[in-house]
């Protein structure tokens, strides 16, 4: 896991931290005004500037070496525009990527790095703690590896960021927050890389059993096949019944505020491999559907950052995990099935498995009584067409909810757009032959299947995130995201915030007259 510290430092201090590679952001502003400082990283930005190698411009790199009076190895200086947050993660992202340590057998096999935003100091406080944010969160993407199932793993080469900022004073709980959700990220992309057969849906049992050791406010329960068939889950267990591997139905708590206070309920789609069933998917890229559990894997995220930050407030995580195979015994297109809420559904096509599982999660999340209930899945091909692969589907039925989900994505730059409900779109999910069919056609096929869960989450503040187009990358960059964790941890860290305030607000108005 990637080590973070915070410190304040000014250029002249940051170059004399001994480290392997000092990274220098640069807005414009500050380029321009290099000339009229001291210190040997002044002197080279104000060169470069004049030269016209350095003008801020975002993501635009200037590397230098053995520089004398800067201890660093290796320095590199990078525009970041105006400061924006997402200039400073496009600027930090490409610098921690053009970073290539030596290799030799006498170079270290972990390096350290300093990068310094001192150049930010004019920011008001709340960009800064979203250039912060978003400076920890891409250096941390930049260098992450996978190594689980390769024979000869090589350790990630960078193991310190070191941020510098102009005065640390006021930020060290930004930067707490930051640095939690990074170990979340990378939770979530562990599991989410992992093979389908090193990532079961017993293994992935397992993985949430570990959250929950130690003083990490975290409980865990694992239900087999019998516990789900005794609840009366049978469109989840419909899933499960073509394969070998046996369904783990996880739930999580994390209770960090009073038992009378209601918790957010996240559910994760947990399909650790879809074949599509009976209905088979095509066999080119057929390999990315070890990603389908990207939503579960993003809940188990939230809760490892949850049991690092531990901030006041209650979660719930629910995971209804299983494979999606094709044997003798597998669920046929036309088959009927139950649901734990007693509804009937029609499963017209095999592939739309997700909505099956999650649907009784959905059921079951009612008896926490929650404030509100999240559920995450690489849902529809439908939403990658909407949307492609920048922002994920959002769906509610209750528009402040989605209103509080739509501003943590904006903060995080881990963004979701909201998608319509109208009540007409529940119309081709009619069918003959039970109360629901389980699709409704090509045509909107994104929004048919969020109106599908919506008929199992009328009793409580429901949204839907749909990120079939951002959990994970395809081609040379092939690999998980670890979205929408961000968003997440900032929507359930925000609900904390507001819950203190109520209280609060409530303690003042009660308080006794001072006599």
């Amino acid at each position: 896991m990637l080590n973070f510290e915070l410190k304040t430092l000014s250029w002249a201090q940051a170059a004399a931290q001994n480290a392997s590679l000092l990274i220098v952001l640069l807005t414009k502003a500050a380029s321009r005004a290099a000339a009229t400082s001291e210190g040997p990283v002044s002197a080279l930005v104000a060169s470069a500037h004049s030269s016209g190698d350095c003008d801020g411009s975002a993501g635009k790199l200037l590397q230098a070496y053995a520089l004398p009076g800067i201890r660093a190895q290796r320095v590199i200086l990078v525009g970041a525009g105006e400061g924006t947050a997402r200039e400073v993660s496009k600027a930090v992202a490409a610098a921690v990527a053009a970073y290539k340590p030596a290799t030799t057998d006498k170079a270290p096999k972990q390096v350290d790095i300093v990068i310094s935003l001192a150049a930010l100091s004019t920011l008001q406080r709340d960009a800064m703690l979203r250039a912060l944010d978003t400076t920890v969160q891409a250096s941390a993407s930049a260098s992450y590896v996978y190594t689980t199932s390769k024979s000869k793993p090589q350790p990630r080469r960078l193991a310190k960021v070191t941020v510098g900022v102009s005065d640390a004073r006021g930020l060290q709980e930004g930067f707490a927050h930051a640095s939690a959700c990074v170990q979340g990220v990378e939770f979530a992309k562990e599991w989410a890389n992992r093979p389908g057969n090193y990532a079961t849906p017993t293994k992935l049992g397992e993985a949430a059993l570990s959250l929950a050791k130690g003083r990490s406010g975290v409980e865990c329960e694992v239900l087999g096949p019998k516990q789900v068939a005794k609840l009366g889950m049978g469109s989840f267990m419909a899933v499960s019944q073509g394969s070998e591997e046996p369904l783990r139905f996880i739930v999580l708590r994390y209770s960090g505020a009073a038992k009378s206070q209601a918790p957010v309920v996240l559910v994760g789609k947990g399909i650790t491999f879809d074949t599509g069933g009976i209905s088979i998917k095509p066999a080119p890229e057929m390999d990315e559907m070890k990603f389908d559990m990207g939503g579960a894997a993003s809940v188990l995220g939230v809760f490892k950052a949850l049991s690092v930050l531990k901030p006041k407030v209650n979660v719930v995580g629910l995971i209804p995990s299983c494979e999606n195979m094709p044997d003798g015994r597998a669920v046929k297109p036309g088959d009927v099935v139950t649901s734990m809420s007693g509804q009937t559904i029609e499963i017209l096509n095999t592939d739309a498995e997700g909505r099956l599982i999650l649907c009784d999660a959905l059921t079951y999340a009612e008896r926490f009584k929650p404030q509100a209930v999240v559920d995450i899945a690489t849902l529809t091909g439908a939403c990658v067409i909407a949307l492609g692969h920048l922002r994920s589907g959002l769906f509610s039925s209750d528009d402040a909810l989605a209103a509080a989900l739509q501003a943590a994505g904006d903060a995080t730059l881990d963004t979701c757009w909201r998608m319509p409900l109208d009540d007409e779109y529940a119309e081709g999910l009619k069918t003959h032959f039970a109360d629901v069919a389980n699709v409704a056609g090509r045509a909107g096929g994104a929004i048919t299947a969020a109106k599908f869960l919506q008929r199992f989450a009328s009793k409580y503040p429901w949204a839907h995130l749909d990120i079939a187009g951002t959990a994970w990358k395809s081609g040379a960059a092939k690999g998980a995201t670890g979205r929408p964790v961000p968003l997440l941890l900032n929507y359930v860290v925000n609900q904390a915030a507001a819950q203190q305030n109520i209280a609060g607000a409530a303690t003042k108005k009660v308080a006794k007259p001072k006599v």
